[in-house]
């Protein structure tokens, strides 16, 4: 396999969140008196562009989207499903706002955490701090492949990228109810909506996936991985 199939467009790293599990007990509980929950509804911003970095979130529950925007086209940079942290750049005293804004896909859950707390945690804990490395270095080689491929791949290599990616990443399961609509498909994939719609027709014709509702099956994953590949 050349190292192109290598890249995906895939919007999730395979890191799994674990810096909490290197807290203390007593550092556990002073991130809990410094946290608060919050209750996003679908389609509501959790954060936007340009606002004070005053916390680093963690998604407790739920699926959200990571894009900039410029007032007339949109980038989605990651989808962020539940177990995952948010802001974390915002760690750095050199970056004071956030740099992209962040929306709800499905009713969701975030926990806000003092960013001043955060950084305390990374000076005093080691393992911590190599976690949240971790977590960074792991979404920087993501973006880095992501762009290849919107850049490279053509529409249908990027359209299965997406199918794959909620399958394998977000909700484990072949078969899924699907909470974006074909225009966050079309966000997704650098694609237009019209283009999306065309292309899931072409796939439920070929026998690569079925479409039920809100519910998406894919049926052959051997040749959704190879178009996936082959771009």
């Amino acid at each position: 396999m050349s190292s192109r199939n290598n890249f995906s467009g895939c919007t999730i790293t395979n890191h799994e969140c674990r810096c909490f599990e290197a807290l203390t007990a007593e550092e556990k509980r002073l991130v809990d008196e410094n946290s608060v929950w919050v209750e996003y509804g679908k389609g509501e911003i959790i954060c936007k562009r340009g606002t004070f970095a005053s916390h680093v979130m963690f998604i407790e529950k739920g699926l959200a989207k990571v894009f900039i925007e410029d007032g007339k086209n949109t980038l989605v940079l990651k989808i962020i499903p539940e177990n995952n942290l948010l802001g974390i750049a915002s760690v750095s005293d050199e970056v004071r706002t956030f740099e992209y804004s962040v929306m709800a896909y499905v009713d969701s859950t975030i926990r806000q955490i003092d960013v001043s707390v955060f950084r305390q945690l990374l000076k005093q804990n080691a393992v911590f701090a190599k976690e949240v490395i971790d977590i960074l270095s792991a979404n920087s080689i993501q973006i880095y492949g992501r762009f290849f491929c919107l850049t490279h791949k053509q529409s249908f290599g990027r359209l299965a990228d997406i199918i794959l990616c909620l399958s394998d990443r977000v909700f484990k399961k072949e078969v899924f109810e699907l909470p974006l609509s074909r225009k966050d498909l079309a966000e997704l994939t650098g694609l237009s909506p019209e283009t999306v719609i065309r292309m899931m027709k072409v796939f439920r014709e070929e026998g690569l996936i079925d479409v039920d509702g809100k519910f998406l099956k894919i049926l052959d994953r051997d040749r959704m991985i190879t178009i996936s590949e082959n771009g």
